[in-house]
């Protein structure tokens, strides 16, 4: 299936899920009513609790982006060509979220898996692209990590970058590795959803970076 198949198959999601029509700014996905036990059984794991002890498990860091993605409009007969609206934070350019949930999956086919919230404002954005290109985070990055994980504003803004081979999503440079994908599936999880992406592309910087790392709330590095 072709970026424009993947597309297609991405917008059919998000229709499934209950995300509106739109030929304006994309609108979050709706949070969903879920719960991790029923009325019936022990009482959820208090959410602050949660953080704390999942905070103990160190991770790297990654900033998943996407191209410029078109939108899908309606006519008469039914959807017609995809278009890309005008708006002040410029959603008809590239998107781009900070993402620490992020895991290699399967060598044979190579496939990579990373999470993201349903109440993302960027994620359709990404599906509707059906491309993305996870770049991962060096020690010297924070303050990049930094301006993706704020919503509402250019995030590329000043930011350097080139396309990626296969997706032309953004490789931001200085990223120690980066992994060119397709969208290969999405699983609900809760109130995240789960990506595999089909990797096409992937490489490495020509230095030795060390890695950007998060733990219990905060940045740092490794050190041997």
């Amino acid at each position: 299936m072709g970026h424009a198949g993947m597309a297609a198959a991405a917008v059919r999601y998000l229709r499934s899920a209950g995300a509106p029509k739109t030929t304006g700014p994309v609108e979050p996905l709706p949070r969903p009513d879920l719960r991790a036990v029923g009325d019936d059984e022990r009482a959820p794991v208090d959410p602050a609790e949660f953080r704390r002890v999942l905070g103990n498990f160190a991770t790297g860091v990654t900033v998943v982006t996407s191209p410029a993605a078109p939108v899908e409009m309606e006519s008469e007969g039914g959807p017609t060509d995809y278009v890309v609206p005008a708006s002040p934070v410029s959603p008809a350019g590239p998107a781009g979220f900070a993402c620490q949930s992020f895991s290699s999956l399967s060598l044979e086919p190579p496939l990579i898996a990373f999470m993201v919230a349903r109440t993302s404002t960027t994620w359709p954005r990404i599906a509707r692209a059906g491309v993305f290109c996870v770049n991962v985070l060096g020690a010297h990055q924070g303050d990049l990590c930094r301006r993706f994980a704020v919503s509402g504003s250019d995030k590329f803004a000043g930011v350097e970058y080139d396309a990626a081979p296969v997706s032309g999503s953004p490789r931001l440079t200085g990223a120690p590795a980066w992994i060119d994908c397709t969208i290969h599936a999405v699983h609900t999880g809760g109130d995240h959803l789960i990506v595999v992406g089909r990797v096409d592309a992937l490489g490495t910087s020509d230095g030795d970076d060390a890695p950007l790392l998060f733990h219990r709330g905060r940045f740092g590095r490794f050190t041997s």
